[in-house]
């Protein structure tokens, strides 16, 4: 089995526990993360153990990614595992502190996975296809994020 890594990072003009709020409301992930709908599944959302399934796709084509919470230290690191058939491997959200541009609190975020390609070889030999589109989805999806959490800052 091939693993493959990916991580992607966005500045965001807005304090570390806005990010946070937005990025672990799993069921409002969907209104930022592209072409993607969240629910928790089992648990609170909150806790280790807690099961979340991810719908990626147009209409009913696409995939389901089943996440399980492994590691919760809030306001700065979630741990996941990805436990369907079709996505496997874990993955880290983090939030880290920094200075905005105009000298306000703000955040980095990042989202990295590390995947377990499905497909074996023919994974391995499509990654250097799939990477460039999966990159730029996430990058969509942060960059979308980043408004949100900045628009809430604001309020």
């Amino acid at each position: 089995m091939a693993r493959r890594e990916i991580s992607v990072s966005v500045d965001i003009d807005a304090p570390v526990e806005t990010v946070w709020a937005e990025v672990m409301d799993w069921e409002s992930q969907g209104e930022w993360m592209l072409g993607t709908d969240v629910r928790v599944t089992q648990g609170d959302g909150k806790t280790p153990g807690t099961r979340v399934a991810a719908f990626t796709g147009i209409g009913p084509v696409g995939v389901t990614d089943t996440i399980e919470l492994v590691g919760w230290d809030p306001p700065h690191r979630a741990t996941v595992r990805h436990v369907g058939r079709i996505i496997r491997g874990s993955g880290v959200f983090t939030v880290v502190e920094r200075t905005a541009s105009d000298g306000r609190e703000g955040s980095t975020f990042t989202m990295a996975e590390q995947l377990d390609l499905p497909l074996g070889p023919l994974g391995a030999l499509g990654w250097p296809l799939a990477k460039p589109v999966f990159a730029w989805g996430l990058r969509a999806s942060l960059d979308t994020l980043a408004r949100r959490c900045e628009q809430a800052a604001a309020r």
